[in-house]
């Protein structure tokens, strides 16, 4: 008989846990699942749940989203996205459209979609129409993308790339020696196409207990229960409490595309700034699909820099886990989902949008 959210609760409750335990969980999946159960509340109050990076929308550099928005205002090309791309806020004057939303209001082509297919079938619907497709996202959306490529696309359908990976940023946090966390959740789904070993190092260098989980609350309190168990016995390993997916090696077709048309590049991370080998470029081979390539004059190097946040936005400080998205001043006064100033409260995998939609209204400042 498989174990319940309830049994796994009452055997943390017996556990001898220290004052004080912080447990990281990367994934705004997990994030969602724990708010949406209520697990924070249910497990004892000396175990705090932090989230992290695992939000592709909040992460997605503001001059990728400033050039997708005058791409498809400038030119007649039919422009997709994922749907919470749509309302990423970008800093510019109140008089220009600040998110891809506002372009479309103001007369662009934009067009929301939920799987890399659906930018095909636009394209080979409308074979007179350049289309881009604005793909950000980590290795769970990116591997998709590169199977599309693989398989080919239409010469009038391009990429813009916006791909990013999950594990180097909790390596940038791990060496900067105040990492604010002491045991790590790691994303189940990342797992399933990247394997789990992408997270061993978390165990062999920084000594810290890890678990993958799933997104049911007996996955999470099992991983919960593993990392603890760790912690009190002091022996650190990588458990994997989502095997019904999660195998060794992860996912060998989604890899080897990934491999073959994109490559690891040192990528900007918004809000934080450039992280090693933490983003996907696409490959010379595949430079016709190359959106950067195709519309190289919307690109400004000049909108990179690391504090692009919205004055007074802690989205940043959020994503690395340094702050609970109730310690934003802006949280629910002048930022709310329905208008959103920093991307954290944009998308479902947000922090900051979870937390509201789970009914947090409390500011703590």
């Amino acid at each position: 008989m498989p174990i319940t959210a309830k049994q796994w609760l009452e055997q943390i409750r017996t556990l001898p846990l220290p004052k004080r335990v912080r447990i990281m969980n990367v994934c705004g999946g997990h994030e969602r699942s724990i708010t949406q159960a209520g697990l924070r509340a249910a497990l004892p109050r000396n175990i705090e749940l932090i989230p992290g990076p695992g939000c592709p929308v909040c992460v997605c550099p503001e001059e990728d989203v400033y050039q997708a928005i005058q791409l498809a205002l400038n030119e007649s090309v039919i422009l997709v996205a994922f749907g919470d791309m749509l309302r990423v806020p970008v800093n510019v004057p109140k008089d220009q459209p600040r998110s891809l939303d506002q372009a479309h209001a103001a007369g662009a082509d934009i067009r929301p979609i939920a799987s890399p297919m659906e930018a095909l079938q636009i394209a080979q619907a409308n074979p007179d129409r350049q289309v881009v497709f604005f793909a950000a996202g980590f290795e769970t959306t990116t591997a998709p993308v590169a199977s599309l490529l693989v398989e080919g696309i239409p010469e009038n359908l391009s990429i813009l790339l916006s791909g990013r990976l999950t594990w180097p940023a909790v390596a940038m946090l791990l060496d900067s020696g105040t990492p604010g966390f002491d045991a790590l959740v790691a994303p189940g789904h990342v797992a399933t196409v990247m394997g789990p070993e992408e997270w061993q190092f978390v165990v062999d260098k920084h000594h810290i207990s890890t678990a993958v989980a799933g997104f049911t609350p007996e996955s999470l309190l099992a991983a919960t229960y593993s990392v603890l168990r760790q912690l009190i016995d002091g022996k650190q390993f990588l458990d994997n409490c989502y095997p019904e997916l999660v195998r060794p090696g992860g996912n060998p077709s989604a890899k080897q595309h990934l491999n073959a048309s994109m490559q690891v590049v040192d990528a900007n991370w918004r809000g934080i700034g450039t992280i090693p080998a933490s983003g996907f470029k696409l490959r010379e081979a595949f430079a016709e699909a190359d959106a950067r390539l195709r519309f190289p004059e919307y690109e400004e190097p000049a909108r990179r820099r690391a504090g692009e946040m919205p004055p007074g936005c802690d989205c940043a400080q959020v994503v690395l886990g340094r702050k609970y998205p109730n310690q934003c001043r802006l949280y629910g006064n002048a930022c709310t989902p329905r208008n959103p100033v920093g991307p954290c409260m944009v998308s479902d995998e947000g922090a900051c949008r979870i937390w509201w939609s789970g009914g947090m209204r409390s500011v703590q400042v």
